[in-house]
């Protein structure tokens, strides 16, 4: 009998490492995220208007910092933009010490956020070369769930600590995650990319030097379903108040965390047997059925139950959809995959809130929320026109 060939190993030190950096980086985002309005209000009386501009401007210049990292990480190195990311990023995090009012601030972040974006692009195409081809989506998904893990402990330590101590102490402790990532960063092994990304262009930068056409079109898939999303990232604290659920909302991020962890190491091996479409299609339905549920919540039950079917839905979709993209492009072009892929979900995020604030004096947050659930299952269609109909299992068999 023939020896069972087994699977190439994914846990590795290198990929334990670089999961656990984005995990630190993600922390901070989100531990800030949540206070940052707050303290823009309360240190320098900054309007209701600046407050959410902190809080945004780190998105925006997230999105700046990948979009031109994404064309430079290969003719940089990926380790040295990594460590070039992370200096940055302890750097703009020490200027949060520094009180010259509100401009101060809102450069401090923009830049911040220029750092992350910088870092976390390094991150993510990192640990997609040294994923094994045969365990892309599973590994993706383990990769992914670091930043899970962050959206759901950020927010709780951001508001637990600014309740028991003061401002400088959680910016203190940002500083020291900053660190701690830089020093762990010392200990992981990048590969070489046989073939390489050169900037040879003298008549300008190409569009091709900044996005990675290949990926252009389940990146925007990714657009669409983050702009969804952002909806629940914004205003669920108002919604809640608005249907007097707010002891519940305190727990909805934590099911819905709960619901990605739980799920994504099954969905990644399904992704990687089956194909994405055997992950896409179910998700697209879990994500509608979630919002329309949020919209239709008057209790407890069903605001948590819906956090489980997001999670489940919309968890899985942004891993998957980062997968396809890396799938799709030569190994030499993964760092302008992962840039465009966080580029087009950076702008859904970040310009959702924004956009949808013009429809809320029109109507209100329980249906605002079902008029997303619609948009998402009419963005399955899309999906099936850009990428569903071409994928099949054997999409996993690419090379480089």
């Amino acid at each position: 009998m023939e020896a069972k060939v087994s699977k190439p190993k994914l846990w590795t030190k290198d990929f334990v490492i670089v999961s656990g950096v984005n995990f630190l980086l993600t922390l901070v985002f989100y531990l800030l995220i949540v206070i940052i309005g707050v303290y823009a209000v309360d240190e320098y009386h900054a309007s209701t208007s600046q407050a959410g501009l902190a809080t945004g401007i780190f998105i925006v210049g997230a999105l700046i910092g990948r979009l031109f990292i994404g064309r430079s990480i290969d003719v940089i190195g990926r380790k040295r933009t990594l460590f070039i990311g992370l200096i940055l990023f302890i750097f703009t995090t020490a200027l949060y010490f520094i009180h010259l009012g509100i401009t101060f601030l809102l450069i401090t972040r923009f830049l911040h956020g220029i750092t992350l974006g910088i870092a976390s692009t390094a991150t993510g195409t990192i640990v997609a070369q040294i994923i094994p081809k045969r365990r892309k989506g599973e590994g993706i998904g383990y990769y992914s769930m670091s930043s899970t893990l962050a959206t759901a402990i950020g927010p709780f330590i951001g508001l637990y600590m600014i309740q028991l101590t003061s401002i400088q102490i959680i910016f203190s402790l940002c500083l020291a995650l900053g660190i701690t990532s830089l020093i762990t960063a010392f200990f992981v092994n990048v590969p070489t990319v046989e073939g390489s990304l050169k900037i040879t262009d003298s008549k300008g930068v190409k569009l091709s030097q900044l996005i990675e056409p290949r990926a252009v079109p389940i990146a925007f898939i990714t657009l669409i379903i983050g702009f969804c999303y952002s909806s629940v990232l914004s205003f669920i604290n108002f919604y809640a108040i608005e249907v007097d659920l707010v002891s519940a909302a305190s727990f909805f991020f934590l099911v819905y965390s709960i619901a990605v962890l739980i799920s994504r190491p099954f969905t990644g091996r399904l992704m990687d047997v089956k194909g994405a479409n055997y992950v896409m299609y179910p998700a697209f339905v879990l994500f509608t059925a979630g919002m329309l549920l949020l919209g239709s919540a008057h209790s407890s039950t069903t605001l948590l139950a819906s956090g489980i079917l997001i999670g489940l839905g919309f968890g899985n979709m942004q891993s998957c959809t980062q997968a396809i993209a890396v799938k799709l492009t030569p190994s030499h072009r993964m760092g302008l995959a992962t840039s465009t892929f966080f580029i087009f979900l950076d702008a859904g995020l970040g310009f959702g809130p924004y956009l949808l604030g013009f429809f809320l004096p029109f109507t209100d947050y329980s249906t605002l929320y079902m008029i997303l659930g619609v948009l998402v299952l009419v963005t399955s269609g899309l999906y099936f026109l850009l990428h569903g109909k071409k994928d099949r299992a054997g999409i996993n068999a690419i090379t480089s």
